[in-house]
């Protein structure tokens, strides 16, 4: 008993024949290969499909016809041209990639199944060319390739074959489109470039203004800040004089209060007339003096004489004394003058 080792029936004749001794011969005992089907013609008519195993055949009357491989085929299509929907020729080639789901059908659905199937995936992809323009053909391989698919799967569905997938390997387009292509793709380098440009330019210029914008607000809040607070230390200021000026009047009132207090206040007003006279005619040459310039001690006596009346009147009229015209006169009676040096 011999066993048989056909090769793959793709790479045979048409009809799976394989002329001289290639189909395995009736020795009764056959032994299939995994993933092969051997079609079984017994008296010219199909029999059945011998499994992979151990199988059994009439002498003389069976016969092995067709041997076909269920194994994922790999099949190149040769390079083609085709014109886009822009007018553009292409070549372009392909690789398909194919299974037998149905060795009867692939037996007796068509003659020559391999040559079937390229043929339909030519006609298809040139058919599916002429609707897209060049620039999509690039951008749209992957659709382009279902499209295939499914328009291959639609047509070999009686022949018992599957499509898996359609790769366009390559595209060639002419040297003057391909030159164009190239001056596109600079041009549009070249825009990008500019646009780019323009937009840092842009971008910089917002930048320098929004800067100088938080400058301005940042110098007029530290002005504002700025004068809070000085105004605020003027206040300050303002209520610590008032403050000190307080407490000098009220000491100063408690030094009056004790022992030979006018004695005091009469000193201290003899020096501030004599510093008030050393300080004459600095600043203005009009001066306004009174009659008795040199008596020093009449002077005193009617600064004490005013002094001596608003305290006995205070306490009487808290809120301000009225003084008579006696009061503001000097000791001699008369009014002061005016004098120009």
């Amino acid at each position: 008993i011999s066993v048989s080792n056909f090769p793959v029936s793709w790479s045979l004749p048409p009809s799976g024949r394989c002329p001289g001794c290639g189909l395995p011969m009736n020795t009764v005992v056959l032994f299939v290969p995994q993933q092969e089907a051997w079609i079984v013609e017994r008296m010219g008519r199909f029999h059945r499909i011998l499994e992979p195993g151990l199988n059994f055949l009439i002498p003389l009357l069976d016969r092995v016809r067709y041997v076909q491989s269920l194994k994922e085929i790999v099949i190149d299509v040769p390079e083609q041209s085709a014109v886009s929907l822009d007018n553009v020729t292409l070549q372009i080639d392909g690789v398909l990639y194919l299974r037998i789901l149905d060795p009867f059908k692939a037996s007796y659905g068509v003659e020559d199944p391999e040559y079937a199937v390229t043929q339909l995936a030519q006609t298809t992809m040139r058919s599916e060319l002429g609707k897209l323009t060049l620039d999509k053909v690039f951008r749209e391989r992957e659709s382009l390739n279902s499209n295939i698919v499914h328009s291959i799967n639609q047509a070999s569905d009686d022949w018992g074959i599957r499509c898996l997938r359609y790769e366009i390997k390559d595209i060639h387009v002419p040297p003057r489109v391909k030159e164009s292509m190239q001056m596109q793709v600079e041009a549009e380098r070249r825009k990008r470039a500019t646009v780019l440009e323009s937009e840092g330019t842009r971008e910089s210029a917002i930048n320098v203004a929004e800067g100088r914008k938080q400058a301005q607000i940042l110098a007029s809040e530290g002005e504002k800040a700025e004068q809070i607070n000085k105004a605020a230390g003027e206040a300050q200021a303002v209520l610590a004089k008032a403050e000190a000026k307080a407490k000098a009047i009220r000491l100063l009132s408690e030094a009056l209060a004790e022992q030979n207090g006018n004695a005091a206040a009469s000193l201290s007003v003899a020096e501030q007339y004599v510093s008030a006279f050393s300080n004459l005619a600095k600043e203005s040459n009009t001066i306004l003096l009174p009659s008795n310039t040199g008596d020093i001690s009449g002077m005193v006596s009617q600064a004490m004489t005013i002094y001596g009346s608003l305290a006995k009147t205070s306490p009487r009229t808290p809120a301000g004394v009225e003084e008579t015209s006696e009061d503001l006169l000097s000791p001699s009676g008369s009014p002061p003058e005016q004098r120009t040096q």
